[in-house]
Formats: structure tokens, C-alpha cells, sequence
């Protein structure tokens, strides 16, 4: 009898180490528990701590609350004005009602994902399409305007254009909303998720480029309007430059006209001024006799110069009057 009551006690003790366990289940932070039995939802909950069930008959699965990324594939799309476009975005995503979650998905991610990558990719398709490619480019993740003026000058006077001018030119400013292409994406899917069990916080645009085929041409194309407005810059700058040149040889005549105008009537001045010095000091007959004379010798000395010592006078003239003792 008392190894009966032994064998009893030990089955018990096995029984309680076994059934126990199967009574309790774990929910930790940031997830659910969703409690199933024969395959049907009996009970979730998200609140951490210790909970029971019913051993054997019901089994627990466990779901994450937190946010999970998931990284949708590269795809072409189609803007409005017909120009291809290479797309590769990700999506912020959670479980709201694990209930619905578990039903139409199983509590799969990888199946959620799969819904994920349908709806997403139609909202960016539906979304580009209704954009142009220039509004798509500008697009940013953050609301911005900006100001547009209106004006009737050219790229390059509008690039070079200072600030005394911008103060004194008349123009027009008109705000421009930039797009924020993630509000778009959330607005063109709504509530397809709820139907799931999830929701989409987020859907950002990681890359957006051309196709490879394109980028060569594209490429082209812009370096031929950089070449464009170099050759602009650099004929509107030979045109100035040339302006430039022209005043400066205007300038340099007319100062060189002005100088030797100048010289000469300093010229004419001072040979008037010679003649009336010279005409002061010979205004009698005396003085000019002997001007004359000192001419006469001064036309002497240059005829005896170079070893030529003679000399033909005329016995009238006044230097020959001199050597005859008169």
C-alpha cells in the first residue's frame, strides 16, 4: 500500500512538471500572442508578462509589434510626359489587429511582404504616372516652397545678375509648392492594408535614376547645354571685352590728339616768345648790325670746319673789311 501511495505521488509530480508548462505561455514586450484552438483564434493579447491557456488543446503563436522594413525590389515606371524612370523605394510597416493579421495572412511576414510589394508598387505607378519627370526630380521627402520670378531676362543675365540690380528690377514672385512625393504614395494607398491587419507608416524613395539606355543621352544632352551656355558667356565676354578695347582707343586718340595740339601750340609760343626776346634786343641799328655780323661769323666758322682753311671774300663784305684793317 505505502509503495502504491509512492508510485501515486511520483505520477503526480510528473504530471504537474509536464501539464504545468502547457498551462502557461510568455508574452514579451513589443509583441502579441495570439492563442489558437483546433486552428481557430480563442484569445490575443499584447500585454507582457505570465498568462495561462489550456494544455494540449491550445497553442500560442507569437507576432511582433514593432516596426519592420521591407525593401521593395528596383521597377521602371512611366511619368506623365512619357519618360522612363528607374524606382527603388522601402516601406515602414507594422501590425495593428494580429487578429486579422494571423487570419488572412497566417502571421506570415513574408506574406504580408508579398501584399506589401502589390500595393506599394501600384501606388508608385499610379502616383509617376500622374507627374512629369521634371516634377518628379524635384520632388522632396519635406514640404518646401519656393519663390518663381518672372522675368523677361535671359539665363545668363538672370546668373549674373547683383543684388543692385535684383533691388531695382521689376518682376513677379509667385510661390511654388514642391511636391513631397511620400505624401502622394501614403494618400494613393490608404486603407488597402487594413484589410490585413497592417499599416504602412511610411514609403520612401531610396533611388531615382534613368534606365541605363537613357542615361548616355541624357548625359549628352547636358553636356551640350553646358557647352551652349559656356560659348554664351564666352561671346557675351569677347563682346564687352571688344567694347572695352574700342572706348580705351577712343579715349588714347583723343588724348594723344589733345597732347600734341597742345605741344605744338607750347611750340608756337615759344618761338613767338624767341622772336620777341631776339626782336627786343635788336630793335635798333647798332644791335642789329652786329646781329648781322654774328651771323656772318657763325656762317664763317662752319665754312672753315673739316680742314678746309681757305677762304674767298668778297672784298665788300664786312669780314673782309675786318682782315683788310677798315
Amino acid at each position: 500500500m505505502k509503495k502504491l501511495g509512492k508510485a501515486l505521488i511520483i505520477i503526480i509530480i510528473i504530471a504537474i512538471i509536464i501539464v504545468v508548462p502547457s498551462c502557461l505561455y510568455t508574452t514579451q514586450e513589443n509583441e502579441f500572442s495570439v492563442v489558437k484552438q483546433f486552428g481557430k483564434i480563442v484569445a490575443t493579447t499584447d500585454v507582457a508578462g505570465l498568462h495561462t491557456k489550456v494544455p494540449f488543446v491550445q497553442t500560442v503563436n507569437s507576432v511582433t509589434k514593432a516596426t519592420q522594413i521591407y525593401d521593395l525590389p528596383a521597377s521602371e515606371v512611366i511619368t506623365s510626359d512619357k519618360k522612363t524612370m528607374i524606382v527603388d523605394a522601402y516601406v515602414l510597416w507594422s501590425v495593428k489587429d494580429v487578429k486579422l493579421y494571423t487570419q488572412s495572412l497566417n502571421s506570415s511576414a513574408q506574406i504580408a511582404q508579398g501584399r506589401i510589394d502589390v500595393i506599394v508598387y501600384n501606388a508608385i505607378k499610379t502616383t509617376i504616372s500622374s507627374m512629369t519627370q521634371d516634377e518628379l526630380i524635384a520632388s522632396r521627402d519635406t514640404a518646401m516652397k519656393i519663390s518663381a520670378t518672372e522675368s523677361t531676362m535671359d539665363d545668363i543675365s538672370i546668373n549674373d545678375i547683383t543684388t543692385e540690380e535684383l533691388e531695382t528690377e521689376v518682376s513677379t514672385n509667385t510661390d511654388t509648392q514642391i511636391i513631397v512625393i511620400s505624401d502622394l504614395l501614403q494618400k494613393c494607398i490608404g486603407d488597402q492594408c487594413k484589410q490585413y491587419g497592417i499599416e504602412i507608416s511610411d514609403v520612401k524613395i531610396k533611388v531615382l535614376d534613368l534606365p541605363d539606355e537613357n542615361k548616355e543621352a541624357v548625359y549628352t544632352r547636358m553636356i551640350t547645354e553646358r557647352n551652349n551656355i559656356a560659348a554664351a558667356y564666352k561671346a557675351q565676354g569677347e563682346s564687352e571685352a571688344q567694347i572695352i578695347k574700342n572706348t580705351t582707343d577712343k579715349e588714347v586718340s583723343v588724348m594723344l590728339s589733345e597732347a600734341s595740339a597742345k605741344a605744338e601750340k607750347t611750340v608756337a609760343e615759344g618761338e613767338a616768345e624767341y622772336m620777341r626776346v631776339l626782336s627786343d634786343a635788336y630793335n635798333d641799328e647798332e644791335k642789329a648790325d652786329f646781329y648781322l655780323f654774328s651771323l656772318q661769323l657763325d656762317a664763317l666758322k662752319e665754312s672753315v670746319t673739316k680742314g678746309n682753311t681757305t677762304l674767298f671774300l668778297d672784298k665788300d663784305s664786312p669780314v673782309a673789311q675786318i682782315f683788310a684793317g677798315n
